[in-house]
């Protein structure tokens, strides 16, 4: 039998994830808080629901894409949530980039209620999410994770479990952390390059077919000289990523300089210069605010 499958956000990598799920033959119900931005789904053919209660109501699994964790708070614990309504037998799978804690607590009181769990971030942007090539970080039950892979592959092409609840999410963060590391580097690499007088696009290609290859410079380097700071990924959620990469290492007393730095620099293009609408690869504009 096909799971029919509940999915709560609609944004940029929701919506791409719905189409293929629905390109892979499963029914999907979708719920957005603005149902305006659930259209593209809806016209790939997923139904719509007017609350996160009304999709659980008819679904077997709910997968849940939002913004802040905060978000993911209200959606399951809040008055029209998902919790107020799931049930024995169901399957709850929280794909937003999150707090590994309270993924420990969705898994708990998934559990009290007779219900399966599991965190299960992504990584690979908007195109990632368009080809159906996402990296997917799981944590919860290997046997929940068996069940569910077929979904799990429907979006993505490198899935893998981590250990118990919060595992997944504890994964992404380390994905994070890197990505902090790409995307300074990146950003400085340019900066350096056009002070230099060099031609960018070929500091692009040459540097991209060397040792410093990597997926932001080969995937944003190419917007930035373009001008395009559309958003595969918010800056605005990149910063809340930090911050709870951030927090879960001082929770472990460890230090963490560089991807502090980076924290810093995003905190000032999202909360000073009010850009976190932007995709990542806007930080560039801290140098370059012309552009």
């Amino acid at each position: 039998m096909v799971e029919k499958i509940g999915f709560i956000g609609t944004g940029v990598m929701g919506t791409s994830m719905i189409k293929n799920l629905i390109k892979a033959k499963y029914p999907v119900t979708v719920y957005n808080r603005t149902r305006a931005h659930a259209q593209e789904a809806i016209d790939a053919g997923a139904t719509w629901a007017y609350t996160p209660a009304a999709v659980t109501r008819v679904s077997d699994v709910i997968i849940t894409m939002v913004g802040f964790p905060q978000d993911v708070e209200e959606v399951y614990f809040g008055k029209h949530g998902v919790f107020s309504v799931a049930k024995s037998g169901q399957t709850l799978i929280d794909m937003t980039t999150s707090k590994p804690s309270l993924a420990k607590k969705i898994f708990a009181s998934a559990v009290a209620k007779g219900i399966n769990s599991l965190d299960a971030p992504v990584s690979g942007g908007d195109i990632g999410a368009q080809k159906g090539e996402l990296t997917i970080m799981v944590g919860g039950s290997e046997g929940v994770f068996a069940k569910m892979l077929p979904i799990f592959m429907a979006m993505g092409k490198d899935v893998n479990i981590f250990g118990g609840a919060g595992s997944g999410q504890s994964a992404k963060m380390a994905n994070q952390i890197m990505i902090a590391g790409t995307m300074t580097g990146l950003t400085e690499m340019l900066v350096y390059a056009k002070q230099a007088n060099l031609d960018l696009n070929k500091v692009l290609k040459t540097v991209g077919g060397g040792s410093a290859a990597n997926w932001s410079l080969s995937n944003y380097g190419p917007r930035i000289l373009a001008g395009d700071y559309s958003a595969g990924f918010f800056a605005k959620h990149f910063l809340k990523d930090l911050r709870i990469a951030l927090d879960e290492a001082k929770a472990m007393d460890l230090e963490l300089p560089a991807t502090q730095r980076a924290e810093e620099l995003y905190q000032q293009l999202v909360e000073v210069n009010d850009l976190g609408n932007d995709g990542t690869q806007a930080l560039v504009k801290l140098w370059w605010p012309e552009d």
